[in-house]
């Protein structure tokens, strides 16, 4: 279940926090507490860093035992330092292939001290807050890179799983696999198809049973079901060998040539650095619905985090480390809400390499082999592919797996980079101009960038439009530099005196204009831009729905403009109505002319409070004609016969239903209601004010919610933040059943033509979430984004 916690204003160094009187009460945040999604999460994500982290150490040449190091350094260092803090850090896949060939270049010690001074090297780069420059690199690279990778790795534990030993290239691979397929081993053959057996089919077993067994990951039964099966047929085959601790090697001195050692040091600075942060943000992705609180990680942290982790890896003699996607993706599924997953992750792996070394030794390498291919075989994802060949970036991709296959990782992306810089140069140089006459309008089209390079081009295209014609030029680029741009504005002013006529647009038809000599002076001449003196957009967005320029911008006696000794409030309002009859009216003035022709069809009623911070039409992405809106202090709706001379509630109701037929009603409450917090306080007694007489509307929410034999609404994931948002919760739900007592409600619900839906906005976080009914008394879920999948009780 998601988890959602309420925003807390920040705190100000100038002022002291003031609990505002529409906002929840600030609450002291509590420390040395576990939730226990953190404590189920930490314990899954355990479960599948376990085989992995052994699988990769095998997979380098590395000893065993550095693979849980690293995995212990990764989940107890990086979860309490970095900048992410929900992804897992551990070693990784990605790296496998720089640091076999490190072992089998240098050796393990010069590689432990390799991977310390990457550490160091990140944590200079953290330091010099320089995170975000890795995200410039081409997501083509990356994806290539880690395909590349992918590819080695899967042809390398081939061998394994066949029951022999790999070679150092792939190519060398390649070459003694008939000679391997020659001599397999039973034994471990068996044992390596009922590991992918398992990984494949445990994820896809049906009914109930199976969607409770799914919990178990898939890679640790993969690995158990081998283990398990040989132990008791007594198969003959290499295992696991954990050497004691006494004996294990830490980082030594470097040993090696010094270009040959600092080239390695940036390799896996390089690719540590990448895919750390590039997880760090898939993880923001994975996030942003499940936990709007959390905000995007803070990357240069992240990387102080990965520097100070790879440090202590390498000295404690573990591989080195990065941000891992599948642990990752895992703990934010697993519902973990803070960095205490990731940490407790590390003590589980520190516990079990304390104490199951028996159990770990009777693990077959043919089965860590076989897991270990196949998340070499996924890292070369097809989607990755198809995102790539969408967007015309096949070629890096195919250049940079290839590269790291045939040559190596630094090499590979070398040349993926240089093949990413000659595409973009390319498409910055390769610019269409076309000319063609209709219905004696010359139209000349722009299709690309116009730089210096296409202005022969482009003069030569404007001189085919005769002196005196109609013209039309069509610019569909994003870029046009200081020559392209002199060029069009001398062809317009030639043409123009000359008696032609010349209207610029886009490639959809939108008129554009060129900014006038003095603004583009100021602009640096980067392209035509809208000349309207008001930046705002008719209906998105705002800001306090005013435009942002001081008010002597406004000519004094100008017709329609306030003057500017207007009050504030007679002046925003005369410069709100100025500017809707000149911007947003000449847009929507059919629109509106068809609904007074044909009158008002809203599809829905919809009933919320009257606070300011609530914009129907925004929440809801709606228009004129959408909605039949009804505000009113608490979003109340008074029983049939308690209204005492105020019917207009439900006057609203029965004209909606029955006059006109809208097919859905909705009572939508929000965080901080002024109303549901004069309720608490007094009960909506102590006085026979207006106020006080319509709050009563709104006690039997108060008492529904005081009632300990029933049980109350919540949001998906968590419970409300105070007594004041259980409130407001349980009051959307108590109006629902006073809606169902109005005659002309009751009468279309039977019909089965009128449904009736619960919503709760939360300002602070501008999320919205909507009811659905179950036996625990409703559960507001999220409403999800583009893309997403809304979270279900």
């Amino acid at each position: 279940m998601p988890a959602c916690v309420p925003a807390r204003a920040a705190d100000s160094t100038r002022t002291k926090r003031v609990h505002q009187p529409h906002s929840p009460p600030p609450t002291r945040p509590r420390r040395f507490r576990i939730a226990g999604a953190d404590l189920s999460a930490s314990i899954a994500v355990f479960l599948i860093a376990l085989p992995l982290s052994l699988g990769i150490a095998l997979a380098t040449g590395a000893p065993l035992q550095s693979g849980l190091v690293a995995a212990a350094v990764g989940g107890i260092v990086v979860g309490r330092l970095g900048g992410s803090p929900l992804q897992v850090s551990g070693p990784a896949a990605g790296l496998t292939v720089v640091t076999a060939d490190l072992i089998h270049r240098y050796g393990w010690r010069t590689t432990c001290a390799i991977t310390v001074l990457a550490g160091l090297a990140q944590l200079g780069l953290g330091c010099l807050r320089v995170a975000r420059t890795a995200l410039a690199v081409s997501p083509a690279i990356v994806h290539g890179m880690l395909a590349g990778i992918g590819v080695t790795i899967a042809v390398a534990q081939l061998h394994i799983v066949l029951g022999g030993t790999p070679q150092s290239a792939v190519l060398d691979n390649l070459t003694a696999l008939p000679a391997q397929l020659a001599r397999l081993q039973p034994a471990a053959v068996s044992m390596s198809v009922l590991t992918l057996t398992l990984l494949l089919a445990w994820p896809r077993l049906p009914g109930r049973a199976g969607q409770l067994l799914r919990r178990i990951p898939a890679a640790l039964v993969a690995v158990a079901g081998a283990t398990v099966t040989a132990s008791f047929a007594g198969l003959t085959l290499p295992k696991v060998e954990l050497p004691s601790w006494s004996s294990h090697a830490l980082a030594g001195l470097p040993e090696g040539p010094v270009l040959g050692i600092a080239a390695a040091v940036l390799t896996i600075t390089l690719v540590c650095s990448v895919q750390s942060l590039l997880g760090a943000v898939a993880v923001d992705k994975l996030t942003a619905g499940r936990h709007p609180h959390m905000g995007r990680s803070d990357l240069d942290r992240e990387l102080l985090g990965q520097g100070a982790a790879n440090i202590v890896s390498g000295t404690l003699g573990g591989l080195p480390l990065a941000g891992v996607a599948v642990r990752s993706s895992a703990n934010v599924q697993a519902g973990a809400i803070s960095r205490n997953s990731t940490m407790l992750h590390g003590v589980w792996v520190v516990a079990s390499a304390l104490v199951m070394v028996p159990l770990l030794e009777l693990i077959p390498l043919a089965s860590l082999a076989a897991l270990v291919m196949a998340v070499g075989i996924q890292m070369v994802s097809l989607h990755h592919i198809r995102t790539v060949t969408r967007h015309r970036e096949v070629l890096v991709y195919v250049v940079t797996t290839l590269g790291v296959v045939l040559l190596g990782v630094l090499q590979g992306v070398a040349l993926g980079v240089a093949a990413a810089v000659g595409i973009a140069l390319h498409r910055l140089a390769r610019t269409r101009i076309t000319h063609e006459e209709r219905s004696g309008v010359h139209l000349v089209r722009v299709r690309g960038q116009l730089t210096f390079l296409a202005v022969p081009r482009l003069t030569r295209a404007l001189h085919l439009v005769p002196a005196g014609a109609d013209a039309v030029v069509e610019l569909d680029g994003s870029f046009m530099d200081h020559a392209a741009y002199e060029t069009l504005q001398d062809w317009q002013r030639t043409h123009r005196a000359r008696g032609g006529t010349i209207a610029l647009t886009g490639r959809a038809g939108t008129p554009i204009t060129m900014p006038s000599p003095d603004a583009a002076a100021r602009t640096g001449n980067r392209g035509p831009t809208e000349t309207s003196t008001c930046r705002c957009r008719p209906w998105t967005p705002w800001r306090n729905h005013q435009c942002e320029q001081p008010p002597a911008a406004v000519p004094e006696g100008v017709p329609g403009e306030p003057d500017a000794g207007s009050g504030p409030s007679g002046g925003q309002l005369a410069r709100g109505i100025s500017a809707f009859q000149r911007n947003t009216a000449p847009l929507v003035r059919g629109e509106l002319a068809r609904l007074a022709r044909e009158g008002q069809r809203p599809s829905q009623l919809f009933l919320t409070c009257a606070d300011s911070r609530l914009v129907t039409s925004m929440i809801t992405s709606s228009g004129p004609g959408d909605l039949f809106v009804v505000r009113n202090v608490g979003n109340l709706v008074p029983l049939p016969g308690e209204e005492s001379g105020d019917d207009s509630v439900g006057a609203a109701i029965e004209y909606a239903v029955d006059v006109l037929k809208v097919r859905s009603i909705t009572v939508c409450g929000h965080s901080g209601c002024g109303a549901m917090q004069a309720l608490i306080g007094s009960g909506a007694n102590g006085g026979n004010t207006p106020l006080r007489r319509w709050l009563r509307h709104g006690r039997p929410g108060l008492e529904r919610m005081a009632d300990t034999g029933r049980p109350l609404p919540r949001i998906a994931g968590r419970q409300p933040a105070d007594a004041i948002e259980q409130l407001c919760l349980t009051n959307v739900v108590q109006q629902l059943e006073h809606l169902r007592e109005h005659e002309s409600v009751a009468r279309a619900l039977a019909e089965t033509a009128l449904e009736l839906h619960g919503m709760y906005f939360h300002v602070g976080e501008a999320q919205a979430y909507l009811l659905e009914p179950s036996e625990e008394g409703g559960v507001f879920g999220q409403v999800a984004a583009a893309g997403e999948v809304r979270s279900r009780a």
